[in-house]
């Protein structure tokens, strides 16, 4: 039997070429696709022939929903150990295998002070006024770190990293979480703070790295927006719908803030006539925390091994 395999959200076009997919030649057909469908039936009407399905992260959702209607779905891939757009529980159930990656690097700390250091510094700012010959040489005065507060929504391992380098640069660091102990706090390094309303007021810049759940939905409301320092930013390399997202629109469309650092959002891709789009105190990133050439190696490497060990009868990194 030949399967077919579907690679899903293949932005970069590099799955089948960072790997030798030359193994599999004889067992499996490949189809890329570059685009991310969020209509199921349209998504559905893609998938429908597959036996094999290769996702990217969360690009594309995979519950129950969609499940029932593919029916010759044998084997679902993902990169990273943990995929919250995958109800894997529901796909054991239904005979779905779904495997996973290691995940390699510091892709996503990178990411996150890559992004806080653009958006502090307004280096995309400067960079389009300079290459659009703007006669003013230097029109934006960016935050010095030294001594400012920076605020952590979650202080798990990327919270801890994060609050290392932070302290490198001589700044105070603060944290906050629904479940901190000052016990977890003092082992990161970090001062415990008893309310998100009190970091929110002291922080100079609002990192999120908390996880995306019912409970975390728009943790950052309205509401707690309006309790950022006007010369405050706001920093997430998360999950998009943690803020609402409509009312930090209309804090940066206001300038109630200094501005904001996003890399996740609501819907991805984000789409074309979306209003953050056009803030000039905003820096996009289009969802590239977890992106490096060596955590793609690894992730489309292991693809490829799941897939042979699956189709030997011996599924390899399966998610439970």
């Amino acid at each position: 039997m030949v399967y077919r395999v579907g690679i899903l959200d293949d932005y970069q076009q590099v799955a089948l070429k960072l790997v030798d997919w030359a193994p599999l030649q004889d067992q499996v057909t490949v189809d890329v696709f570059t685009d991310t469908i969020l209509d199921e039936a349209l998504l559905v009407e893609r998938l429908k022939d597959y036996d094999i399905i290769c996702t990217m992260r969360e690009r594309t959702k995979f519950f129950a929903g969609l499940l029932d209607k593919l029916p010759k779905l044998k084997l679902l891939t993902t990169t990273g150990m943990k995929n919250n757009g995958i109800d894997v529980k529901y796909a054991k159930d239904r005979g779905i295998v779904v495997s996973g990656t290691a995940s390699d690097g510091n892709s996503t700390l990178e990411h996150i002070w890559a992004l806080l250091l653009a958006t502090v510094r307004f280096i995309p700012q400067d960079d389009a006024s300079t290459k659009a010959g703007n006669v003013l040489w230097q029109t934006k005065i960016p935050l010095g770190l030294v001594g400012k507060t920076l605020g952590l929504i979650g202080v798990g391992k990327l919270g801890a990293k994060t609050a290392a380098i932070a302290r490198a640069f001589g700044m105070k660091v603060v944290g906050w979480s629904p479940h901190l102990t000052p016990e977890r706090a003092a082992e990161a390094g970090v001062g415990f703070v008893v309310s998100k309303e009190d970091l929110i007021k002291q922080s100079d810049i609002v990192s999120i790295h908390i996880v995306l759940s019912e409970s975390t939905r728009h943790l950052i409301s309205a509401a707690d927006l309006v309790h950022m320092k006007p010369t405050a930013f706001l920093i997430n390399t998360s999950r998009g719908p943690i803020v609402d997202e409509a009312a930090l629109i209309q804090v940066l469309e206001n300038k109630a803030i200094a501005g904001a650092g996003l890399d996740v959002f609501d819907v991805e891709p984000l789409p074309l006539d979306h209003p953050l789009r056009k803030l000039e105190n905003v820096v996009l990133t289009p969802h590239m925390g977890y992106v490096a050439d060596t955590s793609y190696e690894t992730f489309w490497k292991q693809t490829v091994e799941n897939i042979s060990s699956f189709l030997s009868g011996a599924p390899t990194r399966v998610l439970q």
